[in-house]
């Protein structure tokens, strides 16, 4: 069918109101989606002309490379506890801030939402190393306040590295929290009335009526900040370098030491083309089981 001069005219202007986002999309993430993945295949240091090598980076990538293991069991472990920990801590502060209409709340919500807008940068990633440092704040309390004798290394011993990195991840609950206080806003009131009213407590309202009807919510939550997770780098880049024994050797921070600290950029290619596929794999898991415990109030329409 043809068109008329005035859709043909209004396509080119569509066409040219999204060009930008067309060509940003093309340079910036289809281009190097397809560089990664066809240099993958070759032995290149950016100084020379990539050499095709096979399935060499992705065969000592699994069965060579000791640390590869090391960065990925640090970064599950990682996501297992920092995102549970972060969106529970996100949920109670809403549920606190959701109590009351005052003034004052909105400001608090801006405080609270302060963390997630500075929380991963280097300023901050300074400030957490200082804090856990040896003559930090923790060991100063620890000693001065409540009387403990020694100093602990908390960014030089094994057991506590990464868990240190964990509670600056709940620290910047500021983002979720902002999103479960917009969803705990669409929950009727009087649906929390009439369970008052049929002798419901403040627990039964909650794992009643909150958490099914925010469970849309969660499920976002969960499923950006999962993703966020396997991409963490900053707090392990600044604070512990990967250190120790590899304990925050987190699989970004492992793609980049390979990639632009030993410029082996072929096999940092292969790697990051490994996380892609298992954000992917998480993520479809989480999309599969969500129809177990995620309400939508469209399907009882139905």
């Amino acid at each position: 069918m043809r068109l008329s001069k005035k859709k043909r005219s209004n396509i080119l202007a569509g066409y040219f109101f999204i060009s930008p986002w067309i060509i940003g999309f093309l340079a910036f993430i289809l281009f190097p989606l397809v560089a990664s993945f066809l240099l993958s295949f070759t032995k290149y240091d950016v100084l020379s002309t990539p050499k095709f090598i096979g399935f060499d980076n992705w065969y000592r990538m699994f069965f060579e490379d000791r640390r590869f293991y090391n960065a990925l069991r640090a970064t599950l472990k990682y996501v297992v506890f920092a995102v549970p920990f972060r969106l529970l801590f996100a949920f109670i502060v809403a549920l606190v801030l959701n109590l009351s209409e005052h003034k004052i709340i909105r400001l608090y919500r801006a405080i609270y939402y302060v963390p997630s807008l500075v929380g991963g940068s280097v300023a901050v990633a300074v400030m957490w190393k200082q804090i856990f440092g040896m003559d930090g704040l923790v060991n100063y309390i620890l000693q001065n306040i409540l009387g403990y004798s020694e100093k602990i290394m908390w960014l030089g011993d094994p057991r506590f590295a990464i868990w240190t990195l964990i509670l600056l991840a709940m620290w910047q609950f500021g983002s979720p929290m902002l999103i479960f206080l917009a969803g705990l806003k669409q929950i009727p009131v009087e649906l929390y009335e009439a369970a008052s009213i049929d002798g419901a407590g403040f627990w039964r309202q909650i794992f009643k009526i909150t958490l099914p009807l925010l469970s849309p919510v969660i499920f976002f939550n969960l499923v950006m900040q999962t993703i966020g997770g396997f991409m963490v780098f900053t707090q392990a880049y600044i604070i512990t370098g990967g250190a120790p024994l590899d304990t925050t050797l987190f699989y970004a921070l492992y793609v980049y030491q390979k990639a632009f600290r030993d410029y082996d950029m072929g096999y940092a290619s292969a790697m990051a083309w490994f996380l892609l596929v298992v954000v992917a794999v998480v993520t479809f898991i989480l999309f599969k089981t969500s129809k177990k415990w995620v309400y939508y109030e469209a399907w009882e329409v139905k």
